[in-house]
């Protein structure tokens, strides 16, 4: 098993291990309640068309 050998090699939380942090636009997203909401709806619209489909 080659990925396991790769695996072994990576520590998480070292000088290599490097992540993707969020910039200000993402964080802002995020924690954007006005934004939330809209999402919220817009997915809950979503889940009524494919429930509505089916029955």
């Amino acid at each position: 098993m080659a990925g396991k050998k790769e695996e072994a090699n990576i520590k998480a939380y070292s000088q290599n291990f490097t992540t993707m942090t969020p910039g200000p636009f993402a964080k802002w997203i995020r924690t954007c309640v006005v934004w939330q909401a809209i999402r919220f709806i817009v997915i809950n619209i979503k889940m009524l068309v494919v429930v509505s489909k089916s029955h």
